[in-house]
């Protein structure tokens, strides 16, 4: 297990939200951060609530690490249109955000592990790269050998999310396709996400 993924609940308290809308979030519990301060009200600069937005959507996607980040930011920023939502378009084309968007996995963290393990297929072919972008039309599947693995079983029968619209899924076969890129105000984030101030961030 990777330290990024062993403590993925100090990730909710440090930012002082139920990032995934878990109920297992400890913020469920205790509304404050950690630590001998954690209780105390403290008002961000402008600087903190980029960094707290940057954070979160880092946080969100499996805690993805600062310098594969900062490329999928100069990626969004090089593509034509708004910078906010090609951000936000590139997060949801990695393969193991495609995989917890279609119910195959309880968490990011625990798809990123599918992916990495070989559980899953990509157009047929299995593709153990979790950062892999995914296309428009591509279908990605749980690999035959895998389809009874309780994690997924349980996953997939959760109705703790629910499978947004781009994104065609049957849940009976494991097997998806992804449709389009999302708008911001496609994806069913449980908190608000501020892509426009990740970009003010960097912009720095």
């Amino acid at each position: 297990m990777s330290k990024r993924q062993e403590s993925k609940y100090k990730i909710d308290r440090r930012l002082g939200v139920n990032l995934w809308g878990r109920a297992k979030s400890p913020l469920n519990k205790r509304e404050y951060g950690p630590g001998q301060h954690g209780q105390r009200r403290k008002k961000p600069s402008d600087y903190g609530l980029q960094l707290m937005a940057k954070q979160k959507l880092k946080g969100y996607y499996g805690n993805i690490g600062e310098k594969q980040f900062r490329r999928i930011y100069a990626e969004a920023v090089r593509r034509k249109g708004d910078t906010g939502e090609n951000l936000i378009g590139l997060l949801e084309r990695r393969l193991d955000a495609v995989v917890y968007r279609m119910k195959f996995a309880p968490t990011p963290f625990a798809a990123r592990q599918l992916v990495n393990h070989g559980h899953i297929l990509v157009n047929g072919r299995r593709l153990n790269v979790s950062s892999a972008r995914i296309k428009d039309n591509d279908t990605v599947e749980v690999r035959s050998r895998s389809k009874q693995m309780a994690l997924i079983l349980e996953a997939s029968a959760s109705g703790e999310r629910d499978i947004p619209d781009y994104l065609e899924v049957d849940s009976g076969a494991l097997k998806g396709r992804f449709v389009r890129a999302p708008l911001l105000a496609d994806v069913p984030y449980p908190v608000q996400m501020e892509p426009n101030l990740v970009i003010e961030f960097y912009s720095r």
